[in-house]
């Protein structure tokens, strides 16, 4: 019985038994078929599942296991399907449409040819016939298809032959070649990922293993036994002149023995013997000739520096000049101080003490309480704010600001002095109890003083008794590091299971880990560890592992069902993020058809019910967080600079309210050193009498240690201010903060399908979004939020939630890797909030285009190839024809430039010249961006990546350093999917045909009025005055991607030669377009500007 109708039948039978049936269910049942060893432990499992302990269960257990086929090892039940469908419609191809019954009598044209074959065919058929009788509609229908199949082979025969065909043969020959082509493709692609999973199996690390000493280790590479065959005998030639080198050292060492010892002797049997005029010189010279060879031994290094030596010559020919020329010239990028100092990290180590110091930057007197006659600070700009709302809370409210209980200034400043000197005296108090505790004592204490430490029983009980919970509650009640521990001591990880969670940052990934590492008392790496991109800290002894939503998409590749996962945690699923909307789906899916897995899904807003609806109506567990009020304040009108209201807003804070540090939200790191900027400068100007301010940056592209730096106490007698990006909405939580200052804006990226174009725009937040600011403002004590906008502005102007990402972004990447997870129904993929049909359908066409897909809309085994690369599909399909043209790794470094942003150049306000001098000289000879790029890398790393090149040539070294991480993981992809890594660094027109093969869905040429046209989808764009082609203006070009500023921009361009599209994509293509785009361009516009 084949696969479907097997299905059908198990699907009637579940239905007799359960009164229903789904399709997931009845895989589900067939498969613990197959897995069974008889019929009674399969009637057991399928009780335990749910099904009446009876013999009606019995009965269908057996009946199933006679069914069941139980040969092993075949291929899966998708790929049996795919391949089922294929040969369904090879067989519909070879039907024929016949005019009338009379039809099936008339012998086919090439039976005239094989002589009495249809004369044979009739009587056969007639025998048939009176064996069946005349009215048999099967009999009919079976003689019909043999004739028609028998007609099929006589063409194939006919094409094997030579012998020319009508019109319709030819359509049905290339026909049965694409399919051909399709059936070869697919099996290509199921063998490629089969060794991409041994390669996996091969290469995880396995701890349990006894490990090598160190004496073990230094001894096997000292003897080279931890090399292959072919690198030991690369070795054998070094290894014969260093024992030569060897053996003259002992050689010389023994040759002295031999003279001292000849001296030795000579002197005592001679002693008192005369000698010969000749035997006393002898005796002399051996001697002087001693004490010359040991002098020279035991001071051989003073003897060489004495030496004159002959100075090197740069001028000699091959590589060895060639080396000797390049070591003089980057002798000057070497650090001349510390040079025995073998520390990797130090550079960098450098540049973040540089920038700590200048984080922890701080204004103002340390004497807070100054001699004389105090005043108030009258700002000319003041900004003042109503309260409008008072955001409840759970926890004691004794520490509430007092500015509303009295309306006398004197009184109310006296009493906010005598609460600022109790709240000293208590944290002085509550800071000398903590350092009594020990360590564990006090991180023991820690856990159980967190909101969600009373309910852990409860939460233990409510994920044993559903499949699927949805916790909500505030960030800082502990449930990204609790939840995960309490399911772990509660024994959801026995075995070789794990429990999962997942993050929509790295920073919280990798802090967080570290914080239950601690709290577990375990090593971080073995039963507590994290996956990040760059880095995984994990082994086969972990039991929790964080990581980004990012990096669980990729185990979805290798493991669709999250086998090795007991428990799956979805963290601040509130954020919607482009990853986390399509895990929800993959997760729900996977929930359906495993029983034992356990889903949680936790959000830090109150709107949780969408989530619960949309995982079947699961149960909603609430934990309570805020624990103090917060009085919300609004402007009184709208303010037209936001920027220059919020530093005057710090200002205000600072010099009126009560202790307490100021939390600033702003769009992105360049508002945030702008805002540093003006802050430092606007606090010099005070003087000397406001109290100390600290000011202390934080957005993701910052280093980590850095942003610890938010962490550590004010000033004493002063303030810290944060500025942050929304990275402080949900994923930190800061103690400390008192005051929340929300400009009401953030930064957003939009997509437009039509166009193809993204930006990164300013847009203003949601109201979800202004409340979860707010929150940050009751953590440890009553606080305060200035929001930067009216109170009608928030009610009215304010979206409700965030746009979700997956509706304003590109798909391509996440239909992509859906494709290699086996998802092949997109448009009815049940999302959460579904993307717009126009982009998806832009992203499935994109594909297609690239290769990836093919006529039926499967996945090829390029796609396969493009999907374990984690970038742009353009970018992986420009590294993968890179095979082609053999130029594998300046691809490669070309790629990590481009995923690094634009952040790779800096141009100083004070050195603007000289900085666009430095970066001209990387575009010498109009190479075209992208080179210029590789130009870039391939001299930094030339200068065995210096950090004075970068600063030489206004470079930013931590971009180059990001490339550098980027490179590395692609080099490794690269051999993952079996692409040798090959150099040449003058194939520039191999390199170009490489980005035009990934980026001609991005052409554009030039039009008569010195403007650009994009090919397909026309609209008029521009060259970035960035780039080293602004000014050149070539005719054709492959862009990056196109921006929207003040205008449409492309950015990273290159020009290729319009031949190219044709040999690259000639299914994208016509030539009519590209030979109207190669028409004569007038002389004034151009490049034929300047040929005469």
């Amino acid at each position: 019985m084949d696969e479907r109708a097997l299905k059908s039948w198990v699907s009637d039978k579940l239905h007799d038994i359960l009164g229903f049936a789904e399709g997931a269910l009845a895989s589900y049942v067939i498969a613990l078929g197959k897995k069974a060893s008889d019929a009674g432990s399969l009637a057991s499992q399928l009780a335990s599942q749910g099904l009446p302990d009876d013999g009606t269960t019995r009965s269908f257990a057996a009946e199933l296991m006679s069914r069941v086929p139980r040969a092993g090892g075949g291929p899966s039940a998708y790929k049996r399907d795919e391949r089922e469908a294929a040969d369904v419609a090879a067989r519909n191809r070879s039907y024929a449409m016949l005019d009338d019954e009379e039809d099936d009598h008339v012998p086919a044209p090439a039976a005239k040819e094989k002589g009495g074959s249809s004369k044979d065919e009739k009587r056969r058929e007639r025998r048939l016939r009176k064996a069946g009788g005349d009215d048999s509609d099967e009999d009919e229908e079976a003689i019909a298809a043999r004739k028609r199949a028998r007609e099929t082979t006589g063409r194939g025969r006919r094409w094997e032959e030579g012998e020319g065909g009508d019109e319709e043969d030819e359509e049905a020959r290339e026909q049965r070649l694409r399919e051909e082509e399709m059936e070869r493709d697919l099996k290509e692609k199921e063998e490629f990922e089969e060794r991409l999973r041994r390669r996996d199996d091969e290469k995880t690390r396995k701890l349990t293993e006894r490990k090598l000493t160190l004496e073990e280790q230094m001894e096997l590479e000292r003897r080279g036994l931890n090399k292959t065959e072919e690198e030991r005998n690369a070795m054998i030639p070094e290894l014969r002149n260093f024992s030569r080198q060897e053996y003259l050292k002992k050689r010389e060492v023994q040759k002295l023995e031999e003279l001292k010892g000849m001296i030795e002797d000579e002197e005592y049997l001679f002693d008192g013997v005369e000698l010969t005029e000749q035997e006393v010189e002898d005796q002399e010279y051996r001697k002087k000739i001693y004490k010359l060879a040991m002098e020279q031994v035991r001071n051989v290094d003073e003897i060489l520096d004495d030496r004159y030596k002959m100075p090197d010559s740069y001028d000699e020919g091959g590589k060895q000049g060639a080396d000797k020329r390049f070591e003089a010239l980057t002798t000057r990028y070497r650090d001349t101080q510390d040079a025995d100092d073998t520390n990797p990290f130090k550079e960098q180590e450098e540049w973040e003490s540089h920038q700590i110091t200048m984080s922890k930057a701080q204004f103002g007197a340390l004497d807070k309480k100054p001699a004389g006659k105090q005043y108030d600070y009258v700002f000319e700009d003041q900004i003042g704010f109503i309260k409008d709302e008072v955001m409840g809370g759970v926890g004691d409210v004794s520490s509430s600001s007092s500015d509303d209980e009295t309306d006398d200034e004197d009184g109310n400043r006296v009493k906010k002095v005598k609460q600022r000197q109790k709240s000293a005296r208590e944290l002085a108090e509550a800071k000398k109890a903590e350092e009594a505790l020990s360590a564990k004592e006090a991180m023991a204490k820690d856990r159980a003083s967190l909101p969600i430490y009373p309910y852990r029983e409860d939460l233990i009980q409510a994920v044993e008794d559903h499949q699927v919970v949805v916790i909500v509650g505030e960030t800082g009640s502990g449930k990204t590091t609790q939840i995960p521990q309490y399911m772990w001591e509660a024994g959801f990880a026995k075995g070789d299971s794990k429990i999962g969670c997942t993050q929509p940052r790295r920073v919280a990934a990798m802090s967080v880990s570290a914080r239950v590492a601690n709290e577990a008392g375990v090593k971080l790496g073995n039963e507590v560890g994290y996956s990040i991109r760059f880095e995984d800290c994990t082994s086969e002894k972990t039991k929790l592992k964080y990581m980004t939503d990012g990096m669980l998409l990729r185990e979805f590749l290798g493991e669709p069902d999250l086998a090795s996962y007991s428990v799956m945690m979805v963290d601040e699923a509130h954020e919607r993020t482009l990853h986390t909307d399509v895990l929800f789906g993959l997760v729900k899916d996977i929930a359906r058809f495993r029983p034992d897995i356990k889903l949680l899904i936790s959000s830090a807003t109150l709107d949780a019910e969408k989530f619960s609806e949309y995982f079947d109506f699961a149960p909603i567990f609430r934990i309570p967080g805020r624990r103090y009020p917060v009085d919300i304040m609004y402007t009184k009108q709208p303010e037209a600079d936001y920027l220059d209201a919020a530093i005057v807003t710090v200002l205000q804070i600072h010099v009126t309210q009560p202790p307490g540090d100021i939390l600033l939200f702003c769009t992105g790191q360049e508002e945030i050193e702008t805002a540093e900027e003006i802050l430092k400068q606007r606090m010099r100007s005070m003087g000397s009498k406001v109290p100390e301010l600290a000011v202390a940056p934080i957005y993701a592209s910052l280093p980590s240690d850095l942003q610890a730096k938010i962490f550590e106490p004010p000033p004493e007698g002063g303030r810290k201010v944060v500025l942050a990006t929304n990275i402080a909405e949900t994923s930190l939580t800061i103690d400390g903060i008192k005051y929340v200052i929300d400009p009401g804006f953030c930064k957003q990226k939009s997509y437009n399908p039509r166009t193809g174009m993204e930006s990164l725009m300013v847009t203003p937040t949601s109201q979800a979004s202004a409340l979860q600011r707010a929150g940050r403002a009751g953590r440890t004590s009553a606080g305060k939020c200035f929001r930067l906008y009216t109170a009608w502005s928030f009610q009215n102007e304010l979206d409700p939630n965030t746009v979700p990402e997956i509706q304003r972004t590109n798909l391509g990447n996440v239909v992509l890797m859906l494709k290699s997870l086996g998802i092949n129904d997109l448009m009815h993929f049940d999302f959460m909030d579904a993307p717009p049909a126009e982009t998806l359908l832009r992203a499935l066409e994109q594909l297609y285009a690239l290769g990836a897909l093919n006529d039926r809309g499967e996945l090829t085994k390029l796609g396969r190839r493009m999907a374990e690369f984690p970038l742009d599909p353009m970018l992986s399909k420009t590294l993968v024809a890179s095979d082609k043209y053999k130029c594998s790794e300046e691809v490669a470094t070309i790629c990590c430039m481009l995923s690094s942003g634009n952040t790779i150049f800096y141009r100083p306000k004070d050195k603007i010249q000289l900085a666009d001098h430095a970066h001209q000289a990387f575009h010498i000879g109009n190479v075209g961006d992208h080179l210029a790029l590789l130009n870039v890398y391939n001299q930094w790393a030339d200068t065995n990546y210096s950090t004075q090149w970068c600063y030489e040539n206004f470079v930013q070294v931590r971009s180059m350093k990001r490339a550098r991480d980027i490179r590395d993981q692609l080099l490794g992809l690269l051999e993952r999917v079996e692409i040798d890594l090959v150099s040449d660094r003058n194939a520039l027109d191999s390199i170009k045909k490489c980005i035009t093969a990934g980026f001609f869905y991005h052409t554009a040429k030039l039009q008569k009025n010195g403007s650009y046209r994009t090919v397909k989808n026309p609209q008029t764009v521009s060259i970035h005055p960035s780039s080293g082609l602004a000014k050149e203006l070539p005719r054709w070009v492959v862009y990056f991607e196109l921006v929207f500023t003040t205008k449409e921009y492309m950015r990273q361009v290159i020009e290729i030669d319009p031949k190219w599209l044709m040999e690259i994509a000639p299914h994208y293509y016509k030539e009519k377009e590209i030979e109207e785009g190669m028409m004569k361009m007038p002389k004034a516009v151009g490049k034929a500007a300047g040929a005469d």
